[in-house]
């Protein structure tokens, strides 16, 4: 499952290949992964084993001031998405070392030790060849000064790559919802639905989200908020939303079938 994984994360890092293919053959890799989570996670308790050991994965962060916080944001909404919590060391403006801790199953920080890399590599080349196209166009359109647009290539940058992580975190919940939808909805023997599960998917899942909020609040008691964002760009913002929604992502369903995406409703929050 590994090298299929890996041979998949190769294909997505291929510059011969489109975005949209790219992000395909990411999301098949995410999607192998989480099955087998969840099938190994079933077999153990099959086997009448212990639950899966909760633990911490520390993955460095590139980039100094406002471009190494939106790559900690973008990473940390995907660690979510697999039901880890995270925190960040050195998250400020001088140019420190940063570094996002997360806290998670085993076989969750091992999915993401082999996909962050990859999901990384592609949201940078995105979010750089997106800037230099909105930068291009308003050299075309008004007069600027170079310094009026280095700033706004910032802006527009950083909010993409925060809105491309929020996006591919989406793909990947709402996949895992399915995956606890179809495992659950058992029935009753008077033909009625079960509204608890008593195994599969939706009890793994639900069981190792709680293991992992008890294990990370025992670890780190009081934490510092995030400042807000203070460079939203909303044109930035939109393109890095649709830049991780719209394509089809192998898993389940098409993405943008039946119309647009709408801009989630928290798209400015940080």
């Amino acid at each position: 499952m590994i090298e299929r994984v890996r041979g998949l994360l190769r294909m997505a890092e291929d510059p011969a290949v489109t975005d949209a293919e790219s992000q395909a053959f990411t999301a098949k890799a995410a999607e192998l992964m989480t099955r087998h989570a969840i099938a190994e996670a079933e077999a153990r308790a099959q086997r009448g084993e212990g639950v899966e050991e909760v633990t911490r994965l520390d993955f460095p962060v590139s980039g100094v001031g406002g471009h190494g916080k939106a790559r900690v944001k973008a990473l940390a909404a995907i660690a979510s998405a697999y039901g880890c919590q995270s925190a960040v060391r050195g998250n400020t403006s001088a140019n420190t070392e940063r570094t996002l801790i997360i806290v998670g199953t085993v076989t969750a920080l091992d999915s993401l030790r082999v996909l962050l890399p990859s999901i990384s590599m592609q949201m940078e080349s995105s979010a750089r060849f997106s800037a230099r196209e909105h930068v291009a166009n308003l050299r075309e359109l008004r007069n600027y000064d170079r310094s009026t647009l280095t700033t706004e290539r910032n802006r527009f940058y950083r909010s993409f790559i925060r809105a491309y992580g929020a996006a591919v975190a989406e793909r990947i919940r709402e996949f895992r919802a399915r995956l606890a939808e179809n495992a659950g909805g058992g029935v009753n023997g008077d033909g009625s639905e079960e509204e608890t599960p008593t195994t599969g998917a939706e009890l793994v899942l639900r069981t190792d989200v709680d293991r992992v909020q008890e294990e990370f609040e025992r670890r780190f008691p009081k934490l510092r908020p995030t400042r807000p964002e203070r460079t939203h760009h909303r044109a930035g913002y939109r393109a890095g939303y649709l830049r991780g929604r719209n394509a089809e992502l192998g898993m389940g369903t098409a993405v943008g079938g039946g119309g647009a995406n709408p801009l989630p409703g928290h798209a400015e929050a940080d």
